[in-house]
C-alpha cells in the first residue's frame, strides 16, 4: 500500500479541520480547548484509505498566533491542500502558509475552495480567479481548484479523486537512508509507557530497533510500532508513525526532539545553509540578525552569519549604497546559522526562519552542511566549497566532505554522520570515489577514506622534503620515517602515513631503507676525498673486528675529520655495512662471524656464560663482551637465563 502525507494550509476559520473531517470522518481537533473555542490550536491527524492508497492528513492551525504549531506539522509533507474560503478568498495566513510551503519545497498539491455553499456562482468564480492569480508562477500553478462544502458534502468525492490522482506521482521517500522521525507529540499510556508520534521522513524503523533521542543522546528500544493506528512490525519513510519507547520517561521527551538510528547522527550548534529571504520580508536581513529557526518540529533561536568570501555581497544582494552586509528581500545567499541550542540535521533538510519580533515568516532555505566548523566571515574557500555542496550529488558531497577533512581523512562512521547515508550507500559511494580516483582507501575494516587531492598534496610534501634534504646533505642516504611523519603528516592517522608512503614506493618515487626514506633517484654523491675517507674509515672498523671503538676514536685513528666521519658512518649504516652497539661501531662482517661462531658452539653446549664467551672471542674485555652478548639477545641468537645464555 502506498502512503502519502497531505498537509492543510490556510487562514483561520477557512474550514481546514471541517474539511478533513468531511474527507475522513475524523475530527482532528483533539484538545478540549479547541472544541470549546471552535478553533484549531495544535496540529491534528487523520487518515483516509482509498483502495491501495492511504492518505495521512496533517491538519494545522490557521491563527497567526499558532504558526509555530503549524510549522511543526508542515515538515515531511508530500502534498499540500491549500484551503481558501470562497466567501473570504485570500487572507494573511493564506499567504504566510503558502510561503512556508514554497520555502519547504513542497512540489505538488491542490486548492480546496471551501464554503462553496455560502456564495453564489459569480462570487465562486471570482474566488477561483483570485486563487489562480495568487498561485500563478508557483508549484500550484495549474493545480486543481475544487469547490467543496464540508456541510453539504458537495465536492468531497471530487476532492478524494483529485488527491488520489496527485498521489500517483508522489515519489517514495528515502527508505534506504538513516531512520529519522521528528517528534510532534509525546504522551504516556498506562501499561505501555512513553509513546511518540511523527512523520518518518527517512529510513525504516522495526520493532526492537535501538533508537537515539536527539539532541540529548538518550537511547531506547522500540517496544511497539503503529502506523495509522494499526500495529506493525516495520514503519517506513513517508508514514505517520507512533513508537512505544522502552525505558524512557515522558519527562525526557518533547516536541522538537528527533528519533534516529542509534549512533548515526550528531547534534550541532552550527549549520551551513542557503537562505532565501521572501520578497515580502519587511526589511533586509542584517549580519548576525537573531531569528527563530524552524527545522522539523523544532524551534530554536539562531544568529544568521552571512558569508561573503572576502568581497561582500553583490549589489543585487546588498542593496545600492549598502554600508553593511545584508540580504535584501527576494534574494538569497550562503549563511552560517549559529544556534542557541543544538539541532540534529542533515544536508538537504529544509528550514524556515521567522523574525524574532514581531513573529513573521521572513525566509527559509536548505541545509548544506550540518557539521561545519565555525567560519570566518570572509572565508573564500569555505564559501566556494559550500556553493559546490549546495547542488551536489551524494558522491560529490562525500568527495567534498573528504577534501574538507584534509589530512585527517574520514571514517565510514564520520561520513554517515555527515551525510545520513546507510552502510550500503556508504559502500557504494566509497567504490565510486575510489574508481573515479577522487579518494583512496586507507582501511577497509573500519572504512577510512582520504581525499585523492589531499593524498597528492601529502605525497608532494614528502617529495619536496626529501629533495631538499638530499640537496643540503648529499652524503645522507635519507630522512628518518618519524621525522617525515611529524613534519608532513602531523596528527594524521598512522594508517594514512603508511598508505601514502607505500603508494610513493609503488610508484617508484620513494624507497625505504630500514627506518629512513629517500628518493629512489638519490645516490649519495661522494667526492674523491670523501670516497677515500670512507674507505679508510671502513678499513679501520673492519680491522678492529670485535675490539670496536667509538666513531670519534676511529676517525682519529684513520685520520678523518670527526664531522665527516659521522656523516660517512650514517651512510654506511644505512647501507647495512656498519652497526652501532652502545657507543661502539662494529662492521657487519664481524658481527656475522660472531653469530656463526656462537651457532657452531651449540652442538658442544647450548649454554655459555661471560667467561666462555670471552674465551671464544679471543679474550675480549668485559667492556666489549657484555654489549655484544646483549646484542645477541636482541638478535634472538641467545637468550639470557640467570647468569648464562641459552643458544637458540
Amino acid at each position: 500500500m502506498k502512503h502519502v502525507i497531505v498537509g492543510t494550509a490556510g487562514h483561520i476559520d477557512h474550514g481546514k479541520t471541517a474539511l478533513v473531517k468531511a474527507l475522513t470522518g475524523v475530527d482532528a481537533d483533539r484538545l478540549k480547548e479547541e472544541k470549546q473555542r471552535g478553533i484549531t490550536i495544535d496540529i491534528g491527524f487523520a487518515d483516509l484509505a482509498l483502495d491501495d492508497l492511504r492518505i495521512g492528513f496533517v491538519d494545522v492551525p490557521g491563527h497567526e498566533r499558532f504558526v509555530k504549531n503549524m510549522l511543526a506539522g508542515a515538515h515531511g509533507l508530500d502534498l499540500v491542500m491549500l484551503v481558501v474560503a470562497a466567501d473570504e478568498s485570500i487572507m494573511p495566513q493564506t499567504r504566510e502558509h503558502f510561503d512556508i510551503c514554497r520555502l519547504l519545497n513542497i512540489k505538488s498539491g491542490l486548492v480546496a475552495l471551501t464554503k462553496s455553499d455560502m456564495v453564489d456562482s459569480e462570487l465562486l468564480e471570482m474566488a477561483r480567479a483570485e486563487v489562480e492569480d495568487f498561485v500563478s508562477g508557483s508549484f500550484l500553478e495549474g493545480a486543481p481548484i475544487i469547490p467543496v462544502s464540508s456541510r453539504t458534502g458537495e465536492g468531497v468525492e471530487q476532492l478524494k479523486i483529485a488527491l488520489a490522482l496527485l498521489s500517483e506521482s508522489v515519489e517514495a521517500k528515502a527508505a534506504a537512508t538513516v531512520a529519522r522521525l521528528p517528534i510532534d507529540r509525546a504522551f504516556s499510556i498506562k501499561g505501555f509507557g512513553t509513546v511518540v508520534t511523527g512523520t518518518l521522513i527517512s529510513g525504516a524503523v522495526n520493532t526492537g530497533d535501538e533508537l537515539e533521542l536527539l539532541p540529548g543522546g538518550l537511547r531506547s528500544r522500540v517496544r511497539n510500532l503503529q502506523v495509522h493506528g494499526g500495529n506493525t512490525g516495520q514503519a517506513v519513510a513517508g508514514q505517520r508513525t507512533a513508537i512505544n519507547l522502552q525505558g524512557l520517561n515522558i519527562e525526557q521527551v518533547a516536541r522538537g526532539m528527533q528519533l534516529a538510528a542509534a549512533g548515526r547522527l550528531k547534534p550541532s550548534s552550527l549549520l551551513d545553509a542557503w537562505l532565501d529571504l521572501l520578497p515580502t520580508a519587511p526589511r533586509a536581513l542584517a549580519q548576525r540578525a537573531r531569528v527563530r529557526l524552524h527545522h522539523g518540529t523544532a524551534e530554536v533561536m539562531a544568529r544568521v552569519v552571512i558569508l561573503t568570501g572576502g568581497n561582500g555581497l553583490n549589489k543585487s544582494q546588498a542593496g545600492p549604497g549598502s554600508a553593511q552586509t545584508v540580504i535584501e528581500p527576494g534574494h538569497g545567499h550562503v549563511v552560517q546559522l549559529r544556534l542557541e541550542e543544538p539541532l540534529s540535521a542533515l544536508p538537504g533538510d529544509r528550514f524556515i526562519i521567522r523574525s524574532y519580533s514581531p513573529q513573521l515568516t521572513i525566509g527559509g532555505g536548505v541545509i548544506i552542511d550540518a557539521q561545519p566548523v565555525k567560519h570566518r566571515l570572509r572565508d573564500a574557500l569555505a564559501l566556494e566549497r559550500l556553493e559546490k555542496l549546495k547542488d551536489s550529488s551524494q558522491t560529490d558531497q562525500a568527495a567534498i566532505f573528504l577534501e574538507m577533512a584534509g589530512i585527517a581523512g574520514m571514517t565510514g562512521a564520520e561520513l554517515a554522520t555527515r551525510t545520513g547515508a546507510s552502510d550500503e550507500q556508504l559502500a557504494a559511494t566509497a567504490r565510486a570515489l575510489i574508481a573515479a580516483k577522487r579518494a583512496i582507501e586507507i582501511s577497509n575494516q573500519p572504512l577510512i577514506l582520504l581525499s585523492e587531492p589531499v593524498s597528492q598534496t601529502l605525497a608532494g610534501g614528502v617529495i619536496e622534503m626529501l629533495t631538499d634534504h638530499h640537496r643540503k646533505h648529499p652524503l645522507s642516504l635519507g630522512l628518518s620515517r618519524e621525522e617525515v611523519r611529524e613534519r608532513i603528516f602531523g596528527n594524521a592517522r598512522p594508517e594514512i602515513f603508511r598508505v601514502v608512503i607505500a603508494r610513493l614506493g609503488e610508484a617508484g618515487k620513494v624507497a625505504a631503507e630500514r627506518d629512513a626514506l629517500r628518493l629512489t633517484s638519490h645516490r649519495p654523491a661522494l667526492s674523491d676525498t670523501e670516497a677515500g675517507a670512507k674507505d679508510k674509515l671502513e678499513a679501520a672498523i673492519r680491522k678492529s673486528a670485535l675490539q670496536a671503538a667509538t666513531i670519534e676514536e676511529i676517525a682519529r685513528e684513520a685520520g678523518v675529520q670527526t664531522e665527516l666521519a659521522r656523516k660517512l658512518y650514517t651512510l654506511m649504516a644505512a647501507e647495512g655495512r656498519l652497526t652501532k652497539i652502545g657507543d661502539m661501531v662494529f662492521h657487519t662482517e664481524a658481527l656475522d662471524r660472531l653469530k656463526s661462531l656462537i651457532a657452531a658452539r651449540k652442538p658442544i653446549s647450548n649454554r655459555i656464560d661471560v667467561a666462555v664467551f670471552k674465551e671464544l672471542t679471543g679474550g675480549l674485555s668485559r667492556k666489549h663482551a657484555i654489549p655484544l652478548l646483549e646484542y645477541l639477545d636482541r638478535q634472538r641468537v641467545t637468550r639470557r637465563v640467570g647468569n648464562e645464555r641459552e643458544i637458540l
